[in-house]
């Protein structure tokens, strides 16, 4: 084949070699990683009553919170808020409990109401009044010479006087403070009020409540006895427990 003939030829197949050489040279974009999108948040709850016990008619504070969430149910109300409030007087008690729900999932929080029944009145003994009954059922306190601090072997007794008026609850008692001749009437007016002070403190420390209990002094003005000597000095050294109206 002369030159001439093969001068086409190369031009060709040079043609061709440039373009596959340029073609090497392109630039090739990477991948594109995939986004990942954030988790989605579980949903959280907070459920509380306050105060969380009460008596039959008395009221409360249902109060509860969440986060996340896009509704919200709590067991007896149905259908709430995500977050709020609401005043409640449930007649017994209750277990309460919030379901919150959002695209993260559900969740639940509960909480307790205790509902307490008023305790019903014991009957009084047939034929027998309210101070008949006192009376008959709460004992006095002595007490040790210029003392005004409960003797131990009285606690007993003390124990027997709050178990009464646990009982009756209605009941109100005057504690008042008495006191042998000897001394001033100054002094053991101050030595009265103290011993009616000793018991009163001792009957709340055991439950009775304050506002059931009245205390005064009488000194030496009301003795129980009159004669001079330790047997009636000592019926004179005493707490006495009334009925109080």
């Amino acid at each position: 084949m002369t030159l001439q003939k093969l001068k086409p030829l190369y031009i060709a197949v040079g043609i061709t070699g440039l373009l596959i050489l340029s073609g090497c040279h392109k630039k090739i974009t990477p991948p594109v990683a995939p986004v990942t999108p954030p988790p989605l948040q579980r949903p959280t709850a907070t459920l509380s009553a306050s105060p969380n016990a009460i008596q039959q008619g008395q009221t409360l504070i249902l109060a509860w919170k969440t986060t996340d969430a896009t509704e919200a149910t709590i067991s007896g109300l149905g259908t709430v808020a995500t977050s709020g409030s609401q005043t409640l007087s449930p007649t017994s008690s209750t277990n309460y409990t919030i379901t919150a729900k959002g695209p993260g999932g559900t969740v639940e929080a509960s909480t307790r109401v205790t509902v307490e029944t008023a305790p019903t009145p014991k009957p009084l003994p047939p034929s027998m009044t309210e101070e008949q009954l006192f009376a008959q059922s709460v004992h006095d306190i002595y007490f040790n010479y210029d003392k005004y601090d409960l003797r131990p072997d009285d606690s007993s007794i003390v124990q027997e006087d709050v178990s009464f008026l646990e009982k009756y609850k209605d009941m109100k008692v005057l504690i008042e403070g008495h006191c042998d001749d000897r001394g001033s009437a100054e002094y053991n007016i101050a030595l009265g009020q103290n011993r009616a002070e000793s018991l009163r403190k001792a009957l709340i420390a055991d439950g009775i409540a304050a506002d059931r209990i009245r205390v005064i002094s009488y000194g030496k003005e009301k003795p129980f006895c009159t004669e001079e000597n330790e047997e009636c000095w000592h019926q004179n050294r005493r707490d006495h427990l009334k009925l109080d109206h």
